[in-house]
């Protein structure tokens, strides 16, 4: 008994440490996008820390040393490095709000020579985007190799090369051309990464992963988004062939000798493949990532009627971008992420597994939560489809960079928490000095009513008794925010463009800041109150309104006959199949 309640531990600590292995990232060009702007998305999916943290600009003293943490994200949590399995980063130098009390201080990997002066940006399980409207999105892939860290050897992951990139860098070739130089100076641990880099005039994709076990270094390769094409990437390597020369791809001086010294490619076989090189498919099963990039590409360009089925896992059927039908917004790119393949062969909503109200989560079981270890939880072999929208995404957002406005004024997140299908979009400026409190606090492991993602995660979680009707309870009030939100956005930006043109920037900042703090607690106001609303209204599975209680909803006819419901005992007589 001792030894079965230690493996459930065991098992419930894996779970809850996985690290984030099914993020989805999105880039749209300043030409495909509805208002000129350069945009990158990120869903996080992984139940882990949730918070949006705000990390101050800063000097720093000559000769002072910038602490590199181990990040969770990528190997599971390992308590040896500080922090806890709810909070990233603990160390109140970095940002005010990751002075979490009580939790273990992280412990650095190693340390880099600190610079004069850093920007601020906006911080999550990856950096986000900074002052300047530098731009980073997101998602793990699977490569041949995944190192441990191992300080004085390889003490960078990509969630740490984010943070100094945001810290040091404006322009995405910037930042790319540093992160490069940091993983082949101080080395690269973890799974293998896709960062999407985007400025206010264009937009990259950079891909990295380590190719040896006790390697001191990595390798990486980035390739420019055309302005007007759109690019998806879901859990595995998209960039093909390196070609020397082009203008548009960047790449690791060791990236042919390190391929060619591990057996895994050579010069005879024609240009070398980055994504058959060095990567390994697609995490856990077939289209856990191909399904997702056909379904983004076919929501942003129908026309090109692509086929939702391939011939394995390096199809060139998805191609790295696509030009969208129609010039896309911020309300396009979340509404791709909120999707369930509703409408398609995979609708999520639909079948007995979505049960009697359509519930389009599925909840995926050892594979999945213990992130390839051994110690499946079932018997049972087979798989879900894998959505765009999925229960245990922690967060998502839509950044957007804007040439023709000042940065403070041009950059914004639009941060929605939890779930993208049950979240609200919520702007935060560049320019802003601070963020509101309710968004950089929260706790998985506790019930906290003045922490955002609470509060989105209790409703969505409540919207699985009966999604078909809260669904639409929930739509009501996120529509109302959001309408409001990108409705009453250009009086916003014009009243604080023009402070800022009257040399009063510090009161533009404050505008930006004060307007996005208000929105944050209204939210938080209505999303509780929400939850108390949809107890009341579906409490006991029936429906209570003012028109009447209990009113009766019952199951459809369809799930009745499924389950057996005619079956039931309608006679004394014993069935003849008992």
């Amino acid at each position: 008994m001792k030894r079965a309640t230690g493996l459930l531990a065991l098992l419930l600590c894996l779970a809850l440490a996985a690290p984030a292995l099914a993020c989805t990232t999105i880039v749209v060009g300043k030409k495909a996008s509805a208002d000129g702007s350069v945009m990158v998305s990120h869903s996080d999916d992984g139940l882990s820390d949730a918070r949006l943290v705000y990390v101050p600009a800063k000097y720093h003293r000559r000769g002072s040393l910038r602490p590199v943490y181990y990040s969770h994200c990528s190997l599971d949590f390992k308590p040896q490095w500080g922090g806890t399995v709810s909070h990233r980063i603990v160390d109140g130098q970095r940002a005010p709000f990751y002075n979490t009390r009580g939790d273990p201080k992280s412990v650095p990997l190693g340390f880099i020579p600190q610079v004069a002066h850093t920007y601020a940006y906006f911080d999550a399980n990856y950096g986000i985007m900074n002052e300047h409207q530098l731009s980073i999105g997101e998602c793990t892939d699977k490569a041949m190799v995944d190192p441990e860290p191992e300080p004085g050897k390889r003490i960078f992951y990509s969630a740490e090369l984010s943070r100094v990139a945001l810290e040091r860098c404006k322009t995405a070739r910037e930042a790319i051309k540093l992160m490069g130089a940091l993983i082949e100076k101080y080395g690269y641990y973890g799974t293998g990464e896709t960062l999407t880099v985007a400025d206010p005039d264009e937009a990259w994709v950079m891909e990295m992963c380590g190719y040896d076990k006790d390697g001191t270094s990595g390798v990486w390769v980035a390739r420019r988004v055309p302005d007007d094409g759109f690019f998806v990437a879901s859990n595995q390597f998209r960039i093909r062939e390196i070609k020397p020369g082009d203008p548009d791809m960047m790449f690791s001086a060791n990236i042919f000798e390190a391929a060619q010294s591990k057996g895994w490619w050579h010069p005879s076989n024609g240009a070398l493949d980055w994504a058959a090189v060095y990567g390994a498919g697609e995490f856990h099963h077939p289209y856990y990532s191909l399904r997702r990039v056909w379904r983004a590409q076919s929501l942003a360009a129908p026309s090109l009627g692509l086929p939702a089925w391939a011939e394995g896992p390096f199809t060139r059927v998805y191609p790295f971008i696509v030009k969208p039908d129609q010039k896309l917004s911020v309300q396009d790119i979340f509404a791709i992420h909120r999707d369930n393949y509703e409408g398609t062969e995979f609708d999520l909503t639909k079948g007995l597994a979505a049960g009697p109200f359509g519930d389009p989560n599925r909840f995926e079981g050892g594979a999945e939560s213990l992130a390839g270890k051994e110690g499946d939880l079932s018997s049972v072999k087979g798989e879900f489809e894998r959505p765009l929208n999925i229960y245990r995404c922690v967060y998502a957002y839509v950044n957007q960079s804007r040439s023709w406005l000042p940065a403070a004024i041009g950059g914004v997140t639009w941060f929605g928490p939890d779930r993208p299908a049950t979240a609200v979009l919520m702007p935060f400026y560049a320019g802003a000095t601070d963020l509101p409190r309710p968004i950089q606090t929260s706790n998985i492991l506790k019930l906290d009513r003045g922490s955002m993602w609470s509060a989105f995660s209790f409703v969505a979680n409540q919207a699985q008794l009966k999604y078909s009707f809260m669904i639409k309870d929930i739509h009501a009030v996120r529509d109302r925010h959001e309408n409001s939100f990108f409705g009453r956005r250009k009086l916003l930006e014009a009243k604080a463009l023009a402070l800022w043109k009257r040399g009063d920037r510090p009161g533009a900042r404050a505008l930006l800041a004060k307007q996005s703090a208000a929105n944050a607690a209204a939210v938080l106001k209505d999303w509780w109150a929400l939850s108390e609303q949809l107890y009341v209204k579906y409490e006991d599975g029936y429906l209570n309104t003012k028109a009447g209680i209990a009113q009766a909803v019952f199951y459809p006819a369809w799930w009745l006959r499924q389950v057996g419901y005619e079956q039931g005992p309608t006679s004394y007589r014993k069935p003849a199949d008992r």
